[in-house]
């Protein structure tokens, strides 16, 4: 699995397990402009009514056209607690597995900055969720509510 070359995380905040995860394929941090699959870099915000908080910038080295071997699997692993991604572009595979652990792919258009995404679903959430946020809020809650429930399973203790 090819995890990423270099990452930025914000490590002190205690208010960011409160919010939800959004990751954004830019090349820059300020446009969303990379296909899923051969993006080069995410910038992860938490998101809620009132906040935006960067938490996280990575960035993968390039992938050669003839490696295409597990290239979707440090992408992914990235992702893991977002409730999307917004992208350029995302192939099919990469769609299936985003939905299957709980990440809304959402397709952009050419040109779209990140900070009007964001504000764009901060003002969603206010005003109440279209049916894919409501979803993908609702799968994240469901994912938690299991691992949970799995760890109580295991005999986890506080």
């Amino acid at each position: 699995m090819a995890g990423p070359t270099r990452q930025l995380r914000v490590l002190d905040d205690s208010q960011s397990a409160t919010l939800m995860k959004v990751a954004f394929a830019s090349s820059d941090r300020k446009v969303v402009d990379q296909h899923f699959g051969s993006a080069c870099s995410f910038v992860i915000y938490g998101v809620d009514v009132d906040q935006v908080q960067l938490l996280t910038v990575s960035e993968f080295a390039e992938i050669s056209p003839d490696d295409t071997e597990d290239k979707l699997a440090g992408k992914l692993a990235l992702l893991d607690g977002c409730i999307a991604v917004y992208c350029r572009a995302c192939g099919a595979s990469a769609v299936r597995q985003l939905l299957e652990m709980g990440v809304q792919p959402v397709k952009v258009t050419e040109g779209a900055q990140i900070e009007s995404l964001l504000e764009s679903l901060q003002q969603e959430l206010r005003e109440g969720p279209s049916s894919w946020l409501a979803k993908a809020i609702q799968r994240g809650r469901m994912m938690a509510d299991g691992k949970f429930d799995a760890m109580d399973a295991e005999g986890w203790l506080e």
